[in-house]
């Protein structure tokens, strides 16, 4: 193991044909019609977790959570922390405010109702709190979240927010609330970012140089932030006609992933995103964004 800093560990539960980049080949009107999958993937990394002794975050989306209310007590059960991932896995920045309001309400509504805890935490689809929905951080506190992980600090096609902190911070919204901010995690390089927090990039990346970038973050003091989707380690999932890239984003490596996850957690510790923050002493000074 590198390092004793303990590492937030975080699961987004969604499922295959709910991602983004398949978005072209599969409508959401046909989501009930579609192999559902994410039940028992999201039960291997449960196993796996308990194998390990690690506790983590997981950010369910209120769709799934509707359909597998057993699913999340399973996981509340196992003693790791249900966070939101909103309800329809939608780009924010498609969306009005007024139905992100609606979606947002309605997910924290079916995760509290199922696990009879609060639920403080949240996590946007595809990190899409962008500097086109900075709004969405004024409803995240207006619906009683105290904690988020949505912004990536990169230049990227679907989502970013270059030059916000690429630590833990408190952030202020638009509208002068405040939320504790876990940014995903990137490694410096020279005057680059690489995001090595996660999810393709763990995928596309060598293996060695997940762990070398991670650890690096750990050298410098510094806990990172880990993701992944229970989609990925799914290489019986079925194969959906979309463009290369899309494919590429989607499928690279997918053999890969759990093997690579597990190396993961035994080279770092872990815990959950509310474990994590709280051995963590944040600047008092808020950052708008």
């Amino acid at each position: 193991m590198q390092s004793r800093i303990q590492n937030a560990l975080t699961i987004d539960v969604e499922d295959y044909f709910q991602v983004a980049a398949l978005s072209e080949a599969v409508d959401r009107a046909d989501w009930s019609s579609m192999e559902y999958r994410v039940e028992a993937n999201t039960e291997r990394l449960l196993d796996l977790f308990d194998k390990h002794n690690t506790r983590a975050t997981f950010f369910t989306l209120g769709w799934v959570a509707e359909r597998s209310p057993a699913l999340v007590r399973q996981i509340q059960a196992a003693g790791h922390e249900i966070a939101s991932h909103g309800y329809s896995h939608q780009l924010i920045y498609t969306q009005t405010p007024d139905v992100f309001r609606e979606e947002t309400h309605k997910s924290k509504t079916i995760l509290e109702d199922i696990t009879g805890e609060p639920v403080t935490g949240y996590r946007a689809a595809s990190y899409s709190i962008t500097s086109e929905s900075r709004w969405a951080l004024d409803v995240l506190c207006d619906e009683g979240f105290t904690w988020d992980s949505s912004i990536f600090p990169v230049h990227h096609d679907r989502y970013g927010m270059p030059g916000t902190p690429h630590e833990p911070y408190l952030l202020k919204a638009p509208g002068g609330g405040i939320l504790t901010e876990f940014p995903l995690s990137t490694c410096p390089v020279g005057q680059y970012r690489l995001p090595i927090a996660g999810g393709g990039y763990f995928r596309l990346f060598p293996y060695g140089l997940s762990r070398w970038g991670l650890g690096k973050i750990n050298r410098q003091g510094q806990p990172f932030i880990f993701y992944l989707h229970p989609w990925e380690i799914d290489t019986g999932q079925p194969r959906l006609k979309v463009k290369a890239f899309s494919r590429f984003r989607h499928y690279n490596n997918l053999e890969k992933c759990m093997g690579r996850l597990e190396r993961l957690l035994g080279d770092f510790s872990f815990g959950s995103v509310s474990d994590v923050l709280g051995n963590v002493t944040l600047s008092p000074d808020a950052v708008a964004v």
